[in-house]
């Protein structure tokens, strides 16, 4: 009988053996044979299917026990089950989307009490590198006041550079109205630019931004997409933005496992990209003195895990040095992606 060892079937499947294990556990893909010394598992070529059924199932949220039953169906039975969970899972959407407009209403007449007295100055370093691919997709703009990354997807840089473009006039323009109102609309002109940098290329292509604007003694984010803002505040990484992937969101809802999301083939999956369709997250985030904001491309905190992330980003040492070593540890790691690192420390 010719078997698959784990590492050709991962390879076939899409999946990696580190989450073909974690399905054997789970009992929804036990291998055809396990060597009973070794412990080594090998998979038969007809098990391909199921291996990719099981992922694809994962990776729209279906809870594990519905997996098994669908596993099991036949072909018409599997059909009808997929369809009443989507079904409901459509019901239970609207039934949140009334709860958070009910929500927000009752949001809307919070009393907000922001103290906006406290000018604060940035020192700021960035290192952008091609990585692995082809080309260089990632766009970065270091000003006195905004900071942005943009991560593009396509044929060309235009649609990443044309968002951090757009974003930069944040730096030498003037507003009457609040921040956030200011933020929101050049971030609507951003994703006007980028759908008109992406209107004439041969395939689908877009970007992901993340952006900072020191206004008024806080930090204005705008974010979509899998870049991040995090905040280093007495030794302590915080992440401010949320990923807007599927697997990401599925994570949060506890439909997936840390060691699945990991492991996932489809981890990098956006479901929210810069465009004239998608809004981008708008947060406003309290700063002081001390404190050190940095941004990175998914080429950075995917290839460095958060500990090593923190370990680098709380360095003593000036931006410049430590965007630097950040930089120097990505290229360490192989570099598979385009990767940006924006590091900025504020002072009175």
């Amino acid at each position: 009988m010719d078997y698959l060892t784990i590492g050709d079937f991962g390879r076939a499947s899409g999946l990696t053996p580190k989450a073909l294990r974690l399905y054997d556990d789970l009992g929804l893909l036990p291998p055809a044979d396990v060597d009973p010394w070794t412990g080594y598992r090998r998979y038969l070529p007809d098990q391909l299917v199921q291996a990719r059924l099981v992922a694809r199932l994962r990776l729209v949220g279906m809870p594990l026990a519905r997996i098994r039953d669908v596993v099991a169906a036949t072909g018409p039975q599997r059909r009808t089950q997929l369809s009443s969970y989507w079904t409901q899972v459509e019901a239970d959407h609207r039934a949140r989307r009334d709860v958070v407009a009910t929500l927000l209403h009752a949001l809307d007449h919070e009393e907000i009490d922001m103290h906006h007295d406290q000018h604060l100055t940035a020192t700021a370093a960035a290192r952008h590198g091609q990585g692995g691919r082809t080309h260089q997709l990632d766009a970065v703009h270091l000003g006195t006041r905004v900071f942005a990354v943009a991560d593009g997807f396509g044929p060309a840089a235009g649609p990443s550079t044309a968002a951090v473009a757009a974003l930069a006039r944040l730096d030498t323009t003037s507003h009457d109205e609040a921040p956030g109102d200011a933020l929101g609309e050049t971030v609507a002109r951003a994703a006007a630019a980028v759908a008109e940098a992406s209107r004439d290329l041969d395939e689908e292509a877009g970007t992901t931004l993340t952006a900072v604007w020191l206004v008024d003694g806080t930090a204005q984010v705008a974010h979509v997409g899998d870049g991040r803002a995090h905040r280093l505040r007495d030794g302590v990484l915080q992440q401010l933005t949320r990923d807007h992937t599927l697997v990401q969101a599925l994570l949060e809802e506890g439909r997936l496992t840390e060691d699945e999301a990991r492991s996932h083939p489809h981890r990098s999956l956006l479901n929210r990209a810069l465009n004239d369709r998608s809004e981008a997250d708008l947060l406003t985030c309290d700063v002081r003195p001390g404190d050190r904001l940095v941004l990175t491309t998914d080429g950075v905190h995917g290839v460095l895990e958060r500990a090593d992330l923190e370990r680098l980003l709380s360095s003593p040492d000036a931006p410049e040095a430590v965007a630097t070593a950040v930089a120097s540890a990505v290229e360490a790691a192989e570099a598979p992606d385009n990767y940006t690192v924006v590091v900025i420390d504020l002072a009175a």
